[in-house]
């Protein structure tokens, strides 16, 4: 469910650190990239161990595990509990990584309804993966109620 909600930026904040806190983060160890191929080759290209397979008119791109020509990403995942507002968090989080280590990230959402619902999947750049996902799980351990000034 999409939630609606009118907030200053520090009780956003709060909120969102505490969703964090409470979803489920899980790091991949494997390096990740992008694999293009026509739509018709589907069935012969797509990967079982892919996390992410979305398609435009042309060709199907599967994020998945190995060291191809691409560039090369490192993937960390939440998965939200039922119930819990997450507006606003891809976003939020986003920002914070760009201005925190000057990159952008890109973001993969599903949904599971037997495990809470919304799942996001990010990607950061290989070379700034451990720097990034060190800042994430410190924003998890983070005490929400000390949202002020936590870089």
């Amino acid at each position: 469910m999409v939630h609606v909600s009118h907030e200053s930026v520090a009780e956003t904040e709060t909120r969102l650190l505490r969703v964090m806190k409470q979803a489920r983060l899980k790091v991949y160890a494997d390096v990740y990239g992008f694999e293009e191929f026509p739509l018709d080759a589907f069935a012969a290209r797509a990967r079982s161990d892919a996390l992410a397979l979305v398609r435009d008119d042309a060709v199907w791109s599967q994020l998945s595990p190995g060291d191809g020509p691409g560039e090369r990403f490192r993937i960390f995942r939440f998965h939200f509990p039922e119930g819990v507002d997450n507006s606003g968090f891809v976003g939020w989080l986003a920002s914070r990584l760009k201005l925190e280590f000057g990159t952008g990230v890109f973001v993969i959402c599903g949904q599971n309804s037997g495990d809470g619902g919304i799942f996001d999947y990010w990607g950061v750049p290989e070379m700034l993966g451990d720097v990034v996902i060190a800042y994430v799980r410190k924003l998890c351990a983070s005490d929400p109620d000390l949202a002020q000034g936590l870089t």
